[in-house]
């Protein structure tokens, strides 16, 4: 019995990790064991996740099963496209500039900053007082 090919990607943001795994088909997107557009209901948020087959011209060409977890839905639509885009990646290396020119393989970087002690946020301070 022959294996079906699966490619893996892992991508990141924000708190937000998305394990993806795609195999040739017909375009079929899961999110957690739901359907793409139940998962996520905003226009803006489909289209990010989708930004890396646009890019790349793949649309509907492969099925991508996908587990996400962590974060809010903004967080995890920009995990699932980065990892959608290395997992295309490793389906194709001549996918690259591709990916590459639309900044789809950069981890974005930015991240909640702590809150530290003597403070009531992370960078905002007490009120001063001179006396």
């Amino acid at each position: 019995m022959a294996q079906a090919v699966e490619f893996l990607g892992t991508g990141r943001r924000k708190t937000s990790t998305a394990r993806v795994r795609i195999t040739p088909g017909t375009g079929k997107i899961t999110v957690n064991r739901r359907t793409f557009e139940v998962y996520f209901p905003l226009e803006s948020q489909r289209m990010t996740v989708q930004q890396p087959f646009v890019a790349t011209a793949t649309t509907g060409k492969f099925d991508v099963k996908i587990n996400v977890q962590g974060g809010g839905p903004a967080g995890q639509a920009g995990a699932v496209r980065h990892g959608i885009a290395r997992a295309l990646l490793a389906s194709d290396v001549a996918l690259k500039p591709a990916l590459r020119g639309e900044m789809l393989l950069t981890r974005d970087p930015r991240m909640k900053e702590r809150k530290k002690y003597g403070q009531p946020g992370a960078r905002k301070r007490f009120q001063f007082s001179k006396r």
